[in-house]
């Protein structure tokens, strides 16, 4: 189904009024403007200089969640590089609105974990199940509850391996009632924090998602001159993306974006690029957003994404932050030009340009006169595509391709990859802007065969 007919969504969520998406425009623009997040840096150092408080990273550890186990295994360097005090708590799945597909998330994350710990120069059990055995999990929370913060740093990674890996793990003289209050209370902290996820870290109002973003809090608490050496290398760095130099003439990309999507705009432009530098055989294939679709949404997941679209974008020096959600029936609107777009051969320009007005320029395509500014801007007749706009010739071909995406490839979020060949090598299927660089490493790999 294209749009389900009871989204668990409020209306407003998924049309939401000219008001409050101008309302957002401003709130969304304040949190990510550079300024902005300069300022609340500053303030927040000056605060804890004036409560003389040590500089303290919290981390919040899942055991049953795979990122925990990669993060397990950096914890303790991280922790003998920098003059920090690391807080460690045991928290429990979140679940409800904020991880709606829980299921699905843990097949997922086992996935992706197995797929990026070797390029990451860690590990994972390759016959780890999804989820580690009820019994194990019981074991390894019991075995962390009665550790101190530094002998939980140091014993992680050994109970997160054994975990894992299905051996026995040493919980004698810890009872259950210790070990559910140390999972209620690392839980709460984490809600009252502002968050959802395990294998997260927070310093001083920000929050760093496990090993994939470790790099951008070593980086903040070098410019503090924590850093007890000179090291110039981060503990978990971020492989480059380049494929120009192959010919992948022979594989099939597949990439499903979305309008709506913070991360779609970031990667967008760089994943089309990629395709024409390696002559892969590219197929461009536009979903709706996730709450058109049913996806549950919460303000906590919105503001934590646009903050680490902010910084996946200053990375990969693509602008971001002044932007207009185009959701719901803009979303349609400029949908019902791609097939058009398509047969001229511009489906792709008009889809980045549409991104960039929503993301990067704050041109709301809630305003018709912005839709005809895009279709003017990559060549195309405005009067001519007067005469597709608000018709139903995309709703077949998008939902064709949300049905490939979830029911066919697993995945619910957006940008999505499917990366096709050659022949006995089984579908790479990956999701999110910061997997592009597996996509990459993976063409090379398979383009030399």
């Amino acid at each position: 189904m294209l749009e389900p007919e009871n989204n668990p969504n409020p209306s407003y969520y998924i049309d939401p009024p000219r008001l409050m998406r101008f309302m957002l425009a401003k709130r969304f623009g304040r949190l990510t403007d550079s300024r902005q997040i300069a300022k609340r840096r500053m303030v927040a150092e000056k605060k804890r200089q004036q409560e003389g408080r040590a500089h303290v990273v919290e981390y919040f550890h899942q055991v049953d969640d795979p990122y925990s186990h990669l993060m397990a295994q950096v914890l303790a360097q991280f922790a003998a590089r920098y003059n920090i005090d690391i807080v460690p708590h045991l928290i429990r799945a979140t679940g409800g609105r904020h991880q709606p597909e829980l299921d699905k998330l843990a097949i997922w994350g086992r996935r992706d974990c197995g797929l990026i710990a070797p390029h990451y120069g860690l590990s994972f059990p390759e016959a780890a199940g999804v989820v580690p055995e009820p019994a194990l999990q019981q074991a390894a929370n019991a075995a962390l509850t009665h550790l101190g913060s530094k002998d939980f740093i140091a014993q992680l990674a050994d109970i997160s391996t054994r975990l894992w890996s299905g051996d026995a793990i040493d919980s004698t003289n810890t009872h259950q009632a210790e070990v559910d209050a140390t999972l209620d209370a690392g839980s709460a902290r984490l809600n009252e924090l502002g968050h959802y996820s395990g294998a997260m870290l927070y310093y001083e109002g920000e929050w760093y998602w496990g090993v994939d973003r470790l790099f951008y809090l070593e980086q903040r608490l070098r410019e503090l001159g924590l850093a007890k050496t000179a090291e110039r290398s981060f503990l978990v760095a971020r492989p480059e993306i380049e494929v120009s130099d192959i010919d992948a003439s022979g594989l099939d990309l597949h990439f499903f974006p979305s309008l709506n999507s913070p991360y779609t705009s970031i990667i967008y432009d760089r994943t089309i690029e990629l395709s024409k530098a390696c002559k892969i055989n590219f197929h461009h294939k536009p979903v709706l957003p996730m709450i058109m679709r049913g996806v549950a949404a919460t303000p906590a997941k919105g503001f934590y994404i646009y903050l680490d679209t902010k910084r996946e974008g200053d990375y990969a020096g693509v602008p971001f932050g002044n932007s207009v959600t185009p959701v719901g029936e803009p979303v349609r609107q400029c949908y019902s030009l791609l097939p058009w777009a398509k047969s001229l051969g511009k489906d792709t320009a008009l889809l980045s340009t549409f991104l960039r007005y929503a993301f990067a320029e704050g041109r709301g395509l809630h305003r018709k006169k912005n839709i005809r500014r895009a279709v003017a801007a990559v060549g195309l007749d405005w009067q001519e595509a007067k005469k597709h706009l608000g018709g139903d010739e995309w709703k077949p071909w998008v939902e064709q391709y949300q049905d490939e995406m979830v029911q066919g490839m697993g995945l619910w979020g957006v940008p999505s990859y499917r990366l096709c060949g050659p022949g006995g090598e089984p579908d790479l299927e990956v999701w999110g802007q910061d997997r592009l660089w597996l996509v990459a490493a993976e063409i090379r790999r398979r383009a030399s065969l």
